[in-house]
C-alpha cells in the first residue's frame, strides 16, 4: 500500500526526529518554487508565500506535500506590508514554535527610463524587494535566537553590484538587499545566525520573457557559461547555504555563469 509514495516514506524514515522549517517568500513560482520544491525533498518543513495567486501556491503545495510528504503551509499576503507578515509569523509560531531558514525571495522587476519612474512604481518595488526582507528577518531572528542557529538567505541580483541601465529602480533595493545581508551578518555572526545573498544573473524565469529571442540570444553571447542558469541550480546553492559552516556569512555571492 506503501509503493504509490516512496517520498513519504523516506521522509518518515529519514527525518523521524523534529524536522527543519524554511519559509521561501515568492514561492509560487520560479525561483522561489524550485527553493521550496529542494528544501521540501531534504526533509524541511516549508512555509510558503506570494502576494496573490493563490492557485499558483497551491499547485506548489501539492508537489511538495504529494511528492516528498512533509509539512507546507501556504500563505498568500504582500511581505512588504508589516502587519501581514505580522500575521503570517503568528501563524509560524503557533504552527511550528521554530524556524530555521528564512529565504527572502519575494521580488518584482521594473524596466523603463528612470525619469518615467512615478512614485508608486518606486514604493512598489522597494516594499516588495527589500521592505519585505527586512520584516521577515526582523520577524524571524527572536525564533532563531531561541534556537541558537539561523540562516537569513537573500536573493538578489548582479545589478544590485554593478547596476542596469533603465533598471535603476531594481538595480538600487536589491543594491540595498545586498547591503542590509553583509550589515545584518556582522550583527547576528556572535548569535550564530549566518546571513548571506545570492546575487543571480540571467535566470531562465518569467521574470525574463519579455526578452525576444534575439535579445535572448545576444545576451547568451555576453555571458561565458553559455547559457541562462536554472531557478534548479539557484535552490541547489541555496540549500547548500542551509548546511554551510557557521563561518560562511556576510557574503553576497555572484551566481552569473562568470557573466558580470
Amino acid at each position: 500500500m506503501y509503493s504509490r509514495r516512496p517520498g513519504r516514506l523516506y521522509a518518515l524514515y529519514r527525518y523521524s526526529v523534529m524536522p527543519r522549517t524554511a519559509l521561501i517568500t515568492g514561492a509560487s513560482r520560479g525561483i522561489g518554487r524550485a527553493i521550496a520544491v529542494k528544501l521540501a525533498s531534504e526533509g524541511y518543513q516549508v512555509i510558503i508565500t506570494c502576494l496573490k495567486n493563490d492557485r499558483l501556491l497551491e499547485e506548489t503545495r501539492n508537489i511538495i506535500e504529494q511528492t516528498y510528504g512533509v509539512t507546507c503551509f501556504p500563505f498568500v499576503g504582500d511581505m512588504g506590508d508589516a502587519e501581514t507578515v505580522g500575521n503570517l509569523f503568528c501563524e509560524i509560531t503557533s504552527r511550528f514554535q521554530t524556524l530555521d531558514v528564512v529565504v527572502n525571495n519575494a521580488g518584482i522587476s521594473y524596466v523603463g527610463l528612470f525619469t518615467d519612474l512615478s512614485p508608486a512604481e518606486w514604493n512598489r518595488i522597494l516594499q516588495t524587494n527589500l521592505s519585505s526582507a527586512v520584516y521577515c528577518s526582523q520577524k524571524a531572528i527572536p525564533l532563531m535566537l531561541s534556537n541558537k542557529r539561523g540562516k537569513i538567505i537573500n536573493i538578489s541580483s548582479v545589478w544590485g553590484c554593478v547596476g542596469a541601465s533603465c533598471e535603476v529602480a531594481y538595480s538600487a533595493v536589491k543594491g540595498g538587499l545586498n547591503s542590509l545581508t553583509m550589515a545584518l551578518a556582522k550583527e547576528l555572526a556572535p548569535s550564530n545566525i549566518q546571513v548571506n545573498a545570492i546575487a543571480c544573473g540571467a535566470i531562465d524565469t518569467e521574470m525574463n520573457q519579455f526578452l525576444s529571442q534575439e535579445e535572448r540570444a545576444a545576451l547568451i553571447e555576453e555571458i561565458p557559461a553559455d547559457r541562462f542558469g536554472k531557478p534548479e541550480e539557484v535552490a541547489d546553492l541555496v540549500y547548500d547555504l542551509c548546511r554551510s559552516h557557521s563561518y560562511l556569512t556576510g557574503q553576497v555571492i555572484k551566481f552569473d555563469g562568470g557573466w558580470i
